[in-house]
């Protein structure tokens, strides 16, 4: 299993970067609506949607999307408020009450709910390839904080932090996470990653924050599947589950990350 995902990463993390630094706006919005579209098909798989409701519900996902890159749409203030109301209230609630999913149109409109401001977030932080550096920083975050909250939680966790949903996950874990990415974030500031001017306090503040949101996604995706009774979203990707696997924590903080940066301008 470890050298299937050590391949695999080996082949899908070249391909990110060579698309984030150096892919054209056009191509960036195709390969990242492509990803999109994977993640949210092994959504509807998770919701119990049939062939005939995946087909029209992902088609007009597709089709909407390409008319938003065609014609440079971005998502109102009011959606990315509606984005922050669901990672910071919807998100938690629906771990504490742990509803599940059905093949109805309120999963469907959570799947795009989900998916969507992730997409436009995406465009948003990388307009183009100047920007490819500060969008790094952001995915960096999310990947430092899974790694070590891994290796922490495999040496230290003894303390599970959500039992009934993901129980190889610990506090040690998440806390040997939150510590990595408050040095990691602390030397991206430094090297001037960010696309914002904040001090080094703020800055703190801000990782924390986005580690919470992080593994609050990471979570949520994991309700998802064991009220399915599924290990993975999908067997795409070897050695790592599906797509959704793969970026359910970056979908949360991609979309919270771009939500404040529209919002603010």
């Amino acid at each position: 299993m470890l050298w299937q995902r050590v391949l695999t990463a080996l082949v899908l993390l070249p391909l990110m970067l060579g698309m984030l630094f150096y892919a054209p706006p056009g191509l960036w919005a195709f390969f990242t609506a492509l990803m999109v579209l994977l993640a949210l098909y092994e959504y509807s798989r998770l919701c119990g949607m049939s062939a005939g409701q995946r087909l029209p519900y992902l088609g007009g996902t597709a089709l909407f999307m390409l008319f938003a890159a065609a014609g440079g749409w971005m998502l109102p203030g009011i959606a990315w408020l509606l984005v922050l109301l669901f990672w910071f209230a919807g998100m938690p609630l629906w771990l504490k009450y742990k509803w599940k999913l059905a093949a109805d149109w309120k999963s469907a409109a959570i799947g795009w709910l989900l998916m969507l401001p992730f997409w436009f977030g995406m465009q948003l932080l990388r307009p183009d390839t100047d920007a490819a550096a500060s969008l790094l920083a952001v995915m960096g975050l999310v990947w430092i904080a899974d790694i070590f909250a891994y290796f922490s939680g495999k040496a230290y966790g003894k303390h599970q932090l959500a039992p009934a949903i993901s129980p190889k996950k610990s506090w040690e874990g998440a806390a040997g996470g939150a510590v990595a990415v408050l040095v990691y974030m602390t030397i991206v500031r430094q090297i001037g990653w960010l696309d914002v001017d904040l001090s080094w306090l703020s800055a703190m503040l801000v990782a924390l924050v986005l580690t919470a949101v992080s593994i609050g996604g990471d979570l949520l995706e994991s309700w998802f599947k064991r009220a399915a009774g599924v290990k993975d979203s999908s067997r795409l990707l070897p050695g790592h589950g599906g797509v959704f696997d793969r970026i359910d924590s970056l979908i949360a903080v991609v979309s919270v990350y771009a939500a404040v940066s529209g919002l603010l301008g």
